[in-house]
């Protein structure tokens, strides 16, 4: 437990002495969240009847999960940086288990993205949102699901990469398109037939509804929270296996 404790630390030490990522990661969420909000305004209703929401309302929960996507993917990146400069190498080659490795450097991006958006509920009465404090411990039980299961993702993708511009493009080329498609911009129930399928196929879809749950109670949701949960649960033990059998598949090669 004590390397993966100290690459834990190290991931948090690291990120917060660079306040200009802090800033990014909460300021573009907060930006989308505010412009697309009122953008879209009264021209988009969700439900029927007197409980239909405010677009800015319905879009807060997608925004927190944007948050936590920025933040969980992109510090991974750190694991190319760390191949380059030779960290990784040594890390690799002392008498540490890869489990640690991969446990420590996959905590740390959970613990930065979990606590960026746990910030963000600050904002939440201006959404409409009165939470308990029952409903804010599995607001956290959610937030952390998705933050490790999209933190061993982003490690399984930056894991086999030597390029941080690969990284990106993996990450504009799947990564954004599934959050777009998890109910965070438009409600399952009125997307077209093939669209709702890869909704219901997208574990991120899961997160949004669970906090569309707990931070609207009298919303209407495609899963009960329980289901979410556990489909949560069960995609962060897969994302985090792949991220063990990526690194006991491929050795890293040192920096040139």
């Amino acid at each position: 437990m004590l390397p993966a404790f100290t690459l834990w630390w190290r991931e948090i030490v690291r990120f917060y002495r660079q306040p200009t990522r802090v800033v990014g990661v909460l300021a573009s969420p907060l930006v989308f969240w505010l412009v697309i909000g009122s953008g879209f305004g009264t021209s988009f209703r969700s439900g029927s009847g007197a409980g239909q929401q405010h677009y800015l309302d319905y879009f807060y929960p997608g925004a927190l999960i944007m948050i936590v996507l920025f933040t969980s993917i992109f510090t991974m990146m750190s694991v190319i940086e760390d191949r380059k400069e030779g960290f990784l190498l040594s890390v690799l080659v002392a008498p540490v288990p890869r489990t640690a490795i991969v446990l420590g450097k996959v905590l740390g991006g959970t613990t930065l993205s979990a606590v960026q958006g746990m910030i963000f509920l600050i904002f939440a009465p201006f959404a409409g949102v009165h939470l308990q404090l029952l409903s804010v411990l599995l607001v956290a039980v959610v937030v952390f699901l998705v933050s490790f299961s999209l933190t061993a993702l982003g490690f399984a993708i930056a894991w086999p990469m030597d390029s941080s511009q690969a990284f990106h493009a993996i990450v504009n080329l799947f990564l954004i398109p599934l959050w777009l498609l998890s109910g965070a911009l438009f409600p399952l129930a009125g997307a077209s037939g093939w669209i709702r399928i890869i909704m219901r196929l997208n574990p991120l879809t899961y997160g949004v509804e669970a906090l569309r749950g707990l931070l609207y109670p009298g919303a209407e949701t495609s899963f009960p929270l329980a289901s979410a949960m556990a489909t949560l649960a069960l995609f962060s033990l897969i994302m985090f296996g792949l991220a063990l059998l990526m690194v006991n598949r491929r050795s890293t090669r040192p920096a040139a």
